[in-house]
């Protein structure tokens, strides 16, 4: 038996493959979209792949488990409390999918979702791992404020806060302290609020340093569980039911986006519709330079598309901008991972050509008279309560700010800032777009925050 763990760093999630040496047969646990690591790995094994377990409809991700299920005849698993649209097979309470010397016994562990259930696995009769999905993380656990108004099953974050309460303490409490934890989720998720960088972890490691299973009153583990929780990104719900029917396959969606030739001329620009927003995935200083209009400078990095599903709304259409083709293609497959690339209206190159550009701030000036200008902090607001950084600064978390664009200030130049100057740039871009008719001048504070 040999268990692989998949990560994707993007979305901090794991995925898992269980391979029967004797059988030559391949299991696999909540899957990434794109199915083809799970095959090279199969075939790297002479293996086949056999089933698909869900631990319950993912919110921060799309699951490849119909696709793969299409691809190799697999059989999908998953609680029958998922209301599954898909083929599939009820796996709850009890039971069992057994390969060559090893077990995989499902239990349902509501708390996270209604739907949600861990998967023990047994080795010659001893349970030997267990991966908690959602459910029990590495420091933390699952939170319980995604499903009120989404998925086949609803229900209150306090009435899944309770259930959770249940869920760790009668049922994976009880599994041997020595029993390994593989969870669904590491550090920067958003899934929970106090992840651990750690991929794995075991029962007692998690009895003895997880706040969430220390001793405590369930009123007490409720309370404690639904405060400070981060923010909800636009796309979780869109996920959820996503995954509640069923992705269409990750290749051929992503190959349907259609790809613009590159925009150097406005006559290239023509071919644009300018009614639709803009992600301007280049670094910062390229679009300070020259972007076009209605553009948000949603740079790419590590959280691109957390950012992505954060700033814009699911099945709004958008552009997808790069300097490059490479660039381009992994922002598409980027998109993809959280399903939001079928909203691409098109994809393209921008080169040396530019409609607007971005005005520079004279920090010193800012430093001296703060007062002369309208302060906007798009942090989140885990952060702008721990410490506000300027006096009179309004406090406009960045995946709130196009719907809250009203309450910025118009007869000041406006001043965005974060943590860094990732978020900045964005918060920036976008306060433009949105008061460019206005007359209002908005500095990015980027880098500069940093000496503040």
């Amino acid at each position: 038996m040999k268990i692989e763990q998949f990560e994707d760093k993007g979305l901090a999630h794991y995925a898992y493959a269980i391979l029967s040496e004797s059988d030559k047969a391949v299991v696999l646990i909540d899957p990434a979209r794109n199915p083809q690591p799970y095959y090279d790995f199969a075939a790297a094994h002479g293996a086949k792949i056999v089933g698909v377990i869900e631990t319950h409809p993912h919110a921060d991700f799309v699951s490849s488990h119909l696709e793969i299920a299409q691809q190799t005849g697999a059989k999908v698993y998953a609680s029958k409390l998922l209301g599954a649209e898909y083929e599939h097979v009820a796996f709850d309470e009890g039971a069992t999918i057994t390969l060559g010397d090893f077990t995989l016994r499902s239990m349902n562990t509501p708390g996270h979702s209604p739907d949600s259930i861990s998967i023990v696995l047994s080795v010659n009769g001893k349970d030997h791992a267990v991966f908690t999905g959602d459910t029990l993380f590495i420091g933390d656990v699952g939170r319980p404020d995604l499903r009120e108004n989404v998925g086949n099953l609803t229900a209150q974050r306090e009435q899944l806060a309770r259930q959770m309460y249940h869920s760790t303490r009668e049922k994976l409490m009880k599994l041997d302290d020595d029993v390994l934890v593989y969870p669904a989720h590491g550090a920067g998720s958003l899934c929970g609020k106090a992840l651990s960088g750690a991929n794995s972890s075991t029962i007692g490691a998690e009895k003895m340093s997880n706040y969430a299973l220390r001793p405590m009153s369930e009123d007490e583990f409720v309370k404690e569980l639904i405060a400070d929780q981060p923010f909800i990104p636009k796309y979780f719900g869109f996920d959820v039911n996503m995954n509640k029917k069923g992705a269409p396959a990750y290749s051929t969606n992503i190959s349907k986006v259609p790809r613009l030739k590159p925009v150097r001329s406005a006559a290239d620009a023509e071919q644009l519709d300018r009614s639709v927003l803009i992600i301007d995935a280049r670094p910062q200083v390229d679009f300070r330079k020259g972007h076009l209009r209605n553009s948000i400078n949603l740079m790419n990095g590590g959280k691109f598309e957390t950012w992505l599903g954060s700033i814009v709304n699911p099945e709004e259409p958008y552009y997808l901008v790069a300097a490059d083709e490479a660039t381009l293609n992994e922002l598409i497959a980027k998109a993809a991972k959280i399903g939001y690339e079928e909203a691409i209206k098109g994809a393209f190159v921008l080169e040396g050509y530019s409609e607007l550009t971005s005005p520079e701030i004279d920090v010193e000036a800012f430093r001296k008279h703060p007062s002369d200008y309208a302060i906007v902090d798009i942090r989140n607001w885990s952060e702008i309560n721990t410490k506000k950084i300027f006096d009179g600064s309004l406090a406009v978390p960045l995946p709130e700010l196009r719907e809250r664009i009203a309450e910025i200030p118009k007869n000041k130049p406006v001043v965005v800032h974060c943590a860094g100057g990732y978020r900045s740039a964005a918060g920036a871009s976008i306060i433009s777009n949105l008061l460019a008719k206005e007359g209002v001048t908005v500095y990015d504070l980027s880098e500069a925050i940093n000496t503040f």
